[in-house]
């Protein structure tokens, strides 16, 4: 199959965190999150991931590669956010997740944030990077020098 072989799905590796976050802060935060400030960064983050992650998939889209996760590659895409991040689409994710935690005023969810990076880069971005180097050689490898993973 055309696909990298995902240890865990993206959404999983950072979806899972977050509810269990949610889940755990019914119970008590360990501590306080304020509430106006939080809510004015979650929506900012929200709007980011909203804008940013439209951006990456109409070039996608455009360019006919796999919008899901798990889909055939058939580009290396490097302008846009793809010039910035060799994983726009998952840096939004993270800006969502962590949105998402702050507008819900979860402590818990905001400190499994980081569990969720480690889970995506071990799960997604290392066998998806694996992939593109089998699959576009030199022509990904030039790229991993050019652009920075994250951001």
């Amino acid at each position: 199959m055309d696909a990298p072989s995902y240890r865990i799905w993206p959404p999983v590796a950072l979806g899972v965190p977050l509810l269990a976050g949610l889940a755990l802060s019914a119970a008590g935060d360990p501590f306080e999150v304020p509430t106006g400030p939080a809510r004015l960064v979650g929506v900012l983050l929200v709007v980011a991931f909203a804008l940013w992650n439209g951006w990456a998939l109409l070039l996608m889209g455009r360019h006919r590669t796999a919008l899901l996760p798990g889909g055939a590659t058939t580009t290396i895409l490097d302008s846009g956010p793809f010039g910035l991040s060799r994983n726009p689409l998952y840096v939004g994710l993270v800006a969502l997740d962590a949105g998402l935690a702050l507008l819900a005023g979860s402590a818990w969810a905001l400190l499994l944030v980081p569990v969720g990076v480690l889970a995506l880069g071990w799960g997604a971005v290392r066998p998806e990077e694996r992939y593109l180097t089998e699959k576009f050689g030199d022509e990904y490898t030039a790229y991993r020098r050019r652009v920075r993973r994250w951001m």
